[in-house]
């Protein structure tokens, strides 16, 4: 007999397992970039991104872009991945809390790392050509590199309060987007 949930007050018991965060964040090519502007309002794009071993996130991005002076001024920002669109399904997502790094235009060592690292994540399947394509269109004088440091993290796995859920008679026991506002 399995023991169902009565209501979703508390989705914090749906965590995502530290393995299925990793599968996340290896096969989701974006995520959401969030910084402060200098009114206090929250501010957020959609960017692809790299994770390290390490736990950071690194993103890229031309330096006339209103995230930089923000990212100088109050170096706090977050970072959402969800797994929309991944063979994953929907459901699972993993939000960080952290501070950001602008490393600086002359690191030259960090941009051919990274710049290499995104274009096998996003073209490596397109061939060679293509690689390095995309590396010598980011390699340009006003690019800057971002990395993203996490402080805290909140998980949530759609499929764990799918599975906590009651079934319904001629109904699939699948939540089919996953999320809980």
């Amino acid at each position: 007999m399995t023991d169902y949930a009565h209501n979703y007050e508390d989705v914090s018991v749906y965590t995502l397992d530290a393995e299925r965060e990793m599968e996340l964040l290896e096969k989701q090519k974006e995520c959401t970039f969030i910084w402060t502007n200098k009114e206090g309002e929250p501010v957020g794009v959609i960017m692809s991104y790299v994770h390290t071993d390490d736990g950071h996130i690194w993103l890229t991005g031309a330096e006339q872009r209103a995230r930089f002076p923000a990212i100088r001024r109050d170096p706090r920002t977050c970072i959402v991945v969800t797994s929309a669109g991944t063979e994953m399904g929907t459901g699972k997502t993993v939000t960080y809390k952290g501070k950001s790094v602008i490393r600086d235009k002359a690191d030259r060592a960090i941009k051919d790392w990274y710049y290499e690292a995104l274009a096998r994540k996003l073209y490596g399947d397109m061939g060679e050509a293509r690689v390095k394509q995309f590396v010598e269109f980011l390699d340009s004088p006003a690019r800057l590199v971002v990395e993203f440091i996490p402080t805290k993290k909140i998980l949530f796995d759609g499929d764990k309060m799918a599975a906590a859920t009651p079934p319904v008679a001629g109904v699939a026991a699948t939540n089919p987007s996953g999320t809980i506002a």
